[in-house]
């Protein structure tokens, strides 16, 4: 019987000190998958925008079009296509008028797990490009208030395009720095999203060299003082009672665990890490410790999403504000 062939890693192809970090931060037994994930081009997968249309009505629509939309495992409304039909997909009059989002399944996780509800005041901190933000807005059936927060020109007018192309008409958006939101919107929102601005590790791919050109030690402590001080932000805005879900698309603990655990210092009363059940089973658990540093028990409820041909690395906080 003929074996799978072990996926090929080259260690060499990305920063050497970023290798030796993952290595120390991911399971041992998954590394080398999770390595040779660098080297490949993630599958095409897209959800159903809610607001437009049904997934049922989607899959004929796209069907009529010559494609073959496949459903995706445990997430409803969320479809794969063959690797050849993503250009095609891309020229069809449903993604062309918003009726659906090509988004990574990880990126999915966090509107899914905070959870809104219609009627309520959510927040999205960090908004651009939308996809976020748009889950947000179809979970909420158009109902309540949603504020989108994005500080960059470029990236804010994109989020205005996507969501008014969406039909997500419920989402007020706002052109400014997410750190100062907490202070001049005090316990106002019921959930809040933090997205933060990261380091981008799990966006690394061998095959565009330029998404790790930038990296550093220097430029992951960078990212952290900027994550700190947007978490005080949210934590600021949100109404006791409510939730806070954190997440980023970096390993780096100095970015994830560290940045929560500052966060609890602050608010040792208030602020509590609670579980989520994922509908996935490519997770760890948040770490117990990181070099010097060791982390509550509560962290064992934290998790990092393990990236494959599907997966980016994703992590994933979710953080209740005490009555």
């Amino acid at each position: 019987m003929s074996s799978t062939p072990a996926p090929q890693v080259r260690e060499n192809a990305l920063p050497p000190e970023f290798v030796s970090r993952l290595r120390q931060i991911v399971p041992e037994e998954s590394f080398p998958e999770i390595l040779a994930s660098f080297e490949r081009p993630k599958r095409t997968i897209f959800r159903v925008n809610w607001l437009k249309i049904t997934p049922d009505a989607l899959e004929e629509e796209l069907k009529s079009a010559g494609l073959h939309p496949i459903p995706f495992p445990s997430l409803e409304g969320v479809f794969t296509l063959p690797d050849d039909e993503r250009r095609r997909l891309t020229e069809t009059p449903a993604f062309y008028e918003g009726r659906l989002y090509i988004q990574n399944p990880s990126s999915m996780l966090a509107p899914l797990l905070l959870d809104p509800q219609p009627g309520e005041s959510v927040l999205d901190l960090a908004a651009a490009p939308g996809g976020k933000t748009l889950l947000l807005a179809s979970m909420m059936q158009n109902r309540g208030i949603l504020s989108a927060v994005e500080p960059v020109t470029e990236r804010y007018h994109r989020l205005r395009r996507n969501l008014e192309n969406a039909g997500a008409t419920m989402v007020r958006t706002y052109r400014k720095d997410g750190r100062g939101v907490g202070r001049a919107c005090p316990l106002m929102f019921d959930r809040v999203l933090l997205d933060a601005p990261c380091s981008s590790e799990a966006k690394f791919s061998t095959l565009r060299p330029q998404s790790f050109s930038y990296w550093s030690l220097r430029k992951v402590k960078e990212s952290q003082r900027l994550q700190k001080r947007l978490i005080l932000s949210a934590w600021e805005s949100l109404k006791p009672g409510g939730t806070l879900l954190y997440s980023t698309c970096s390993f780096a603990p100095e970015e994830n665990e560290e940045v929560v655990a500052y966060l609890l210092k602050k608010f040792p009363e208030s602020a509590r890490v609670v579980p989520m059940k994922l509908p996935i089973d490519r997770w760890q658990e948040g770490l117990s410790r990181w070099g010097k540093k060791s982390f509550p028990p509560s962290f064992s409820s934290l998790r990092r999403i393990l990236p494959d041909e599907n997966f980016d690395g994703f992590f994933l906080a979710k953080i209740v504000k005490n009555v």
